[in-house]
């Protein structure tokens, strides 16, 4: 059997966009998948840690051997995938990308790949995995579902049609360690949070103009100073102490409708959800994503 290994990488949402493509492409050229859980998380620089452990996935991790988890390992890595234009059987597929960074989909599985294949990259576009949805939303649930359902917050979602989500990413681009104290990178993300903000009101404009009673719920990763921004007599404030970023995508999970953050890990509740009749808005001038095929095409665009 052919084996096809996952890099995972980044926070929660990234996360899921690299699974979901590795399992589409997997299915797609006949190869048995696995995950590399270590590779991109065992410099001490990362703030970010592997948490798909947390889902119903199918894949296994792979064996240590097949893992780049030290620095010598990386060294080797590096020195692979070089040479490995060279070759007419990949070994490794790596995203691309263009002069400015950016991406957009393609069809990887024209390529030739040898018995096994590393894959690295973000692909965050859902044309990756599309055809794949049904699949996903089981590899995409939630062990320990019951501790979630302890929630204060669940049975307001639930008992509510009406509810639409909100997602408010701050410290876009000061959260990283080396970046924390830098003015221009705080500068960039409160321009950031502003243009968020913007973005929100447009959308609750939009929907109140159509619909009523609608109840807006706010999720962020940080809620310092949205108050100012974010009247408590128009929007409910969700912040779960335990657990936070898995108890915040469970109760997203159970939402029906979505004023999309440009965030990845609001995105995917949104595409996940299983609501034929659901409202789903996301910004036209904000796209977290350097994929310019990041949004999908049914979105509203506000």
């Amino acid at each position: 059997m052919n084996n096809l290994i996952v890099r995972i990488a980044e926070g929660l949402g990234n996360q899921l966009f690299m699974y979901a493509n590795a399992f589409a492409l997997s299915q797609k050229i006949n190869y048995k998948l696995f995950i590399d859980d270590e590779s991109a998380y065992f410099k001490k620089k990362n703030i970010e840690k592997y948490q798909l452990h947390n889902f119903n996935l199918s894949s296994n991790i792979c064996e240590d051997k097949f893992k780049f988890n030290n620095y010598i390992k990386d060294f080797k890595r590096k020195f692979l995938i070089k040479s490995n234009f060279l070759k007419r059987k990949k070994n490794f597929l790596i995203e691309e990308n263009d002069k400015f960074k950016k991406t957009k989909y393609s069809n990887l599985s024209n390529n030739s790949f040898s018995k096994v294949l590393f894959v690295e990259g973000h692909y965050e576009s859902e044309k990756y995995f599309k055809n794949y949805k049904n699949q996903l939303k089981l590899e995409f649930t939630l062990k320990n579902s019951n501790f979630y359902e302890k929630n204060k917050y669940i049975e307001l979602i639930r008992n509510n049609p009406n509810i639409v989500s909100i997602c408010v990413r701050q410290n876009r681009f000061s959260e990283r360690m080396n970046n924390k104290f830098n003015e221009n990178n705080i500068i960039a993300s409160q321009n950031f949070t502003k243009k968020t903000i913007e973005y929100i009101f447009r959308a609750v404009t939009y929907i109140d103009n159509k619909f009523d009673d609608m109840k807006y719920l706010v999720w962020s990763n940080d809620f310092k100073d949205l108050r100012n921004y974010l009247p408590e007599n128009k929007f409910i404030f969700i912040e779960n102490k335990e657990n936070k970023s898995l108890s915040d995508f469970y109760l997203l999970l159970n939402c029906k409708n979505f004023i999309v953050g440009p965030t990845s890990f609001h995105w995917w509740p949104a595409w996940l959800n299983s609501n034929q009749n659901s409202l789903i808005l996301r910004p036209k001038d904000l796209n977290v994503s350097n994929n310019l095929d990041f949004w999908p095409s049914n979105w509203i665009s506000i």
